[in-house]
């Protein structure tokens, strides 16, 4: 039996649960008896039924003596649904492919090892690299209690994201503007500073045509409460809602006045005078927020590297040079004073979509000079 074949199938059906799953993590699961796929499913939203208990009620009475692909360890405890061990038991599947164990400390290993005590044979690390890949966010949030952050920039060749007048609109090509808003669909929360909404007034929001999506909880840096309250991002019609992290100074009406608007105010201590990130993710953490987006502007993505909180990057580079030195850098900040003092980016991918070029990796902070 191919395995690796079955589970390149459970994973593509894993990712039909992409956006909606979280804080739980995407799952497929395949049934295959006598070398046919006879039942398949998805975990489609927390709180639903896992993939496990889809593919094999597909499977129905054929599951007796199937063999059992699944993207992540079965569960073993009671969650917001029951145990998908016992239904595996009871269904006479003879043996479990995972892609990989449950990386939640506290559960990790236990589905397997029930299996295994219940004469069940279980086989693991069947394409683990894409399970872990495909469960980036969920993998960070249940290790650290952080979100798992990406940093999304758009620029011209020569390095700006907006001319020294602030124009942005549209540096990148309309096939990048939907992966960027399939992103915004994937992770729970999007992050903006205060200029940015000073300058571009953004909704922030979700718009993928021909696909049901969500929108991302909208988070805004603003250390002195300075974003007119008119803004698009603070329209409280638009869920999941928004929240404003300030700095401890923020005065104390600006704060109520918003609060009584409706928006969630998160005061945060500085790190050398701009949000302390790291304080925050963690707040976001507390709240479920598995994966977050920031979107700029220069300063926040500059703020961002230099506390080390960036886990992968996507730099779009439209074919268009702005010219001169006065636009806005990609990176706000003091940079490096050595080249060997970079921050090198590890897993480099290239991805085109028409004209540009999307340059995707994740930084080396172990081998990183600060």
């Amino acid at each position: 039996m191919d395995d690796q074949f079955y589970m390149r199938r459970a994973l593509e059906l894993a990712a039909m649960g992409e956006g909606f799953t979280s804080p739980n993590p995407m799952v497929g699961a395949v049934v295959v008896r006598k070398g046919r796929i006879v039942g398949e499913g998805w975990h489609q939203a927390a709180g639903l039924p896992h993939a496990e208990v889809n593919a094999l009620d597909d499977a129905g009475k054929r599951s007796r003596g199937s063999t059992l692909f699944v993207t992540l360890e079965p569960c073993h405890h009671i969650g917001r649904t029951p145990p998908c061990t016992e239904k595996i038991l009871a269904s006479g599947v003879s043996r479990v492919v995972m892609a990989m164990q449950d990386p939640n400390p506290g559960v990790k290993g236990g589905g397997a090892e029930f299996l295994k005590s219940k004469g069940i044979q279980v086989t693991d690390g069947v394409c683990e690299q894409e399970a872990r890949r495909l469960n980036e966010c969920f993998i960070k949030h249940v290790t650290t209690g952080r979100p798992f952050v990406i940093v999304k920039c758009a620029a011209t060749l020569d390095g700006r994201i907006a001319s020294s007048a602030g124009d942005s609109k549209w540096i990148t090509g309309p096939d990048s503007r939907r992966f960027v808003h399939r992103l915004r669909h994937r992770l729970d929360a999007i992050m903006v500073g205060s200029s940015t909404v000073k300058i571009d007034n953004p909704a922030l929001t979700t718009r993928w045509e021909s696909a049901v999506t969500k929108n991302p909880l909208r988070v805004v840096l603003d250390t002195h409460l300075s974003i007119p309250e008119e803004s698009q991002v603070l329209d409280m019609g638009v869920e999941p809602g928004v929240i404003v992290a300030t700095g401890p100074d923020a005065d104390d009406n600006r704060i109520a006045s918003l609060k009584k608007k409706g928006v969630d105010i998160i005061v945060c201590p500085l790190h050398e005078e701009k949000i302390d990130l790291k304080v925050l993710l963690q707040h976001l953490g507390a709240r479920g927020i598995t994966g977050i987006l920031i979107e700029g502007g220069s300063q926040v993505i500059g703020s961002a590297f230099s506390q080390g909180v960036v886990d992968r990057i996507y730099f779009f580079y439209a074919p268009k040079i702005l010219g001169g030195s006065d636009g806005t850098p990609m990176i706000g900040g003091k940079g490096a004073l050595r080249i060997e003092d970079c921050l090198t980016i590890k897993h480099i991918e290239l991805h085109r979509f028409d004209d540009d070029i999307l340059i995707e990796g994740c930084p080396d902070y172990q081998t990183w000079n600060r």
